[in-house]
């Protein structure tokens, strides 16, 4: 997307009304669901945002550390109650460590592994979850299956349509690189605001292919976080992978 910075399109503005359009109804499922595989108790959160996963989930007695592209999502997160329990690493996920060494559960929620734009950055995020943790320890990633998400190479969808405010998505999407440009168009009687993204999206098999060059293997896949089967009209994936055995 032309003038576009990804480093840059989580700043202070979509940091302050984030959790206001993130939250989908099924924490407590993703909460639960984490908790089951978080094996040692402990768990490592790629692109941890305003901690909307993570808090719920350390307040089960589960030790939660985060990376975080975003200084302005973690100061939302600091601003929660229980925001000070969560140590949190300022940097690229796919590159920068965690403090605290190895972790029973490293996962990454809500298509945030589109995040990242090249399939070698994506495979790169594969192999720093793979060296964060323990040897008996799961990788889980939740992210939509692009068949269900895409509608030809230019679409638009309405996502919210109120008295005060209609919410449009215009996208691009260029199947050559995988990369889908989209502009939340908000539309209010103050005005008009732009909130822009670009994703690499990724098939499931693809997503499996990065996961064995980084040593992994899949052990589970569902529909969604209540362990629905996962289906040919499943709209996205629940995937579990763990250390491959020679």
């Amino acid at each position: 997307m032309d003038g576009f910075d990804p480093a840059k399109s989580f700043g202070p503005e979509v940091a302050q009304r984030y959790d206001s359009h993130s939250l989908r109804g099924d924490e407590a499922e993703t909460v639960e669901f984490l908790a089951r595989h978080a094996g040692d108790g402990s768990a490592l959160e790629f692109a941890i945002g305003t901690g909307r996963i993570a808090i719920p989930l350390s307040e089960r007695g589960i030790r939660v550390d985060g990376i975080e592209l975003s200084p302005d999502m973690v100061a939302q997160l600091r601003k929660k109650p229980g925001g000070d329990n969560v140590d949190v690493t300022v940097g690229d996920m796919a590159r920068v460590s965690a403090p605290r060494g190895d972790y029973g559960l490293v996962y990454l929620v809500f298509n945030t592994i589109y995040n990242i734009l090249t399939q070698d950055d994506q495979v790169r995020c594969f192999e720093n979850a793979a060296r964060h943790l323990t040897e008996d320890g799961v990788f889980v990633v939740e992210a939509a299956v692009p068949s269900t998400w895409i509608r030809g190479d230019q679409f638009i969808n309405v996502e919210q349509l109120t008295n005060d405010e209609v919410v449009l998505d215009a996208n691009r999407y260029d199947p050559v690189t995988q990369i889908l440009d989209e502009n939340h168009v908000s539309l209010t009687k103050d005005g008009v605001r732009l909130f822009p993204i670009s994703c690499r999206l990724i098939w499931p098999s693809e997503m499996d292919l990065m996961a064995r060059i980084a040593g992994f293997r899949l052990v589970d896949r569902w529909g969604d976080w209540s362990a629905q089967p996962f289906t040919a009209s499943s709209s996205r994936h629940i995937s579990v992978y763990s250390r491959a055995v020679e």
